[in-house]
């Protein structure tokens, strides 16, 4: 019996977290008479304790990952000025559809307002965005005056900018501060493995977390919870079936009805693995028969699989508008465009480790003041967005390198149109990924 326990993944623990949690709360909330133990002692003291020792332990890990994630990013995407166009039009397209992506998201929010209805009591956190703050002081903020200082206090705008120039520095000088790039990366490595430790407890927190909100909501809660399910699906069947074909048109010409027609399968296989890293052999493959050079598909892919994260970017715009509207915090354009400038930088700072998009939305709520408590409701029901995501991720990579391909004439057109087969010297094997 043991054994079989031990079998169970940890995001089917937080989804049994969540479903208990839910039915806890209900029960509580409807056949459960008030009384000093169900108010005070379980909900007030135990379920707070749980949910509450959870969400600071998610956050004392924010700051120091983000940044170190982002200087070891940077310091090893800097690397890329070797290649020259290729680098810079892959790092261009990537960041462009991820903005795309998050906008959407926000778009979407706004539209359907998932959050509406849940009349949660704001927790006692002011906004780091303010409504009446200017666009110049927005770009002045952005720049900090004492690094420790935004470091000590969570503002992650400026921890971003100032890690992004350390990395930038460091690919720079590349030997002559060995010791400090070593440093880096063993504090990344410490704070992946620390995230790993600290997500192991996600299970109890959810739970917690999901009994206490839902013993004061009840069943009108679910009707929130699933608007936001829908408003993500429909970000990201956006992105992946007009956003992504319509780039494909306007930079190459090319049908992307045949290209999703060869490339189906390694939707699938990215949907029920859950994970991009792992489909990169099959997405580079499925790339060589498309006619696309391995000399840019080896590059771009593993790329992609690290930084171009526009799944994950649907699924933070998405609840940044769930737990504003919940909390009934109206965001100004400035907050907004803070959200989409995080957004896209905490793509390029996300960890390989799982479930560190939790970590990062943890980041964007922080950037505009958003109560992270919220992410307590959505998180349980990640795993399974979580592949619909993924899909989405490798389908990105897979037409921006599409595109660069083409503006690169490392493209065989023939090849992608079907008029031609493939030559077997262009298949990518595991032995050249060399930047993975």
């Amino acid at each position: 019996m043991l054994g079989k326990l031990k079998d169970i993944s940890l995001s089917n623990w937080i989804l049994i977290g969540m479903i208990l949690g839910l039915l806890t709360g209900i029960i509580l909330n409807f056949f459960v008479p008030d009384s000093f133990f169900k108010n005070i002692i379980l909900v007030d003291n135990i379920f707070y304790l749980g949910g509450s020792l959870f969400i600071k332990l998610m956050r004392m890990l924010v700051v120091p990952l983000v940044f170190c994630s982002i200087v070891v990013g940077a310091a090893s995407i800097s690397d890329i000025r070797k290649i020259g166009s290729i680098g810079g039009r892959t790092i261009g397209i990537y960041l462009i559809t991820t903005a795309l992506a998050v906008t959407l998201a926000l778009a979407i929010g706004m539209l359907i307002k998932p959050g509406a209805g849940l009349n949660m009591v704001a927790a006692a956190q002011s906004s780091n965005v303010t409504l009446n703050q200017t666009m110049t002081d927005t770009v002045l903020n952005m720049v900090p005056d004492n690094p420790l200082n935004a470091l000590s206090n969570g503002d992650m705008i400026p921890v971003i900018i100032f890690g992004l120039l350390i990395g930038i520095i460091l690919a720079k000088l590349k030997e002559e501060t060995q010791i400090v790039s070593d440093f880096f990366s063993q504090g990344n490595r410490i704070m992946m493995e620390m995230t790993s430790i600290v997500m192991k407890f996600a299970p109890i927190g959810i739970f917690c977390l999901m009994a206490r909100t839902f013993a004061g909501l009840g069943f009108e809660g679910l009707l929130p919870l699933g608007k936001y399910i829908i408003c993500v699906l429909i970000g990201l069947a956006i992105q992946a079936f007009v956003v992504y074909p319509a780039l494909l048109v306007i930079f190459t010409r090319l049908n992307p009805l045949k290209f999703f027609k060869k490339f189906f399968s390694v939707m699938f296989f990215a949907f029920s693995s859950s994970t991009s890293n792992a489909t990169i052999p099959l997405n580079l493959e499925k790339l060589s028969e498309l006619g696309v050079s391995k000399d840019v598909s080896s590059f771009t892919i593993p790329l992609g699989a690290t930084i171009n994260m526009d799944g994950t970017a649907i699924m933070q715009g998405v609840a940044v508008m769930f737990a504003a509207q919940a909390y009934g915090m109206d965001l100004g354009v400035t907050a907004l465009l803070t959200v989409i400038f995080t957004a896209v930088m905490a793509s390029i700072g996300t960890a390989g480790v799982p479930s560190v998009g939790l970590i990062t939305l943890t980041m964007v709520f922080n950037s505009v003041g958003l109560p992270v408590q919220a992410i307590g409701i959505i998180f349980g029901i990640d795993h399974i967005l979580d592949m619909f995501r993924t899909a989405v991720n490798v389908t990105g990579d897979a037409i921006c390198t599409l595109i660069v391909s083409f503006k690169n004439k490392s493209l065989d057109v023939d090849v992608f149109n079907g008029n031609k087969k493939m030559d077997p010297a262009n298949t990518v094997l595991l032995d050249d990924l060399d930047i993975i």
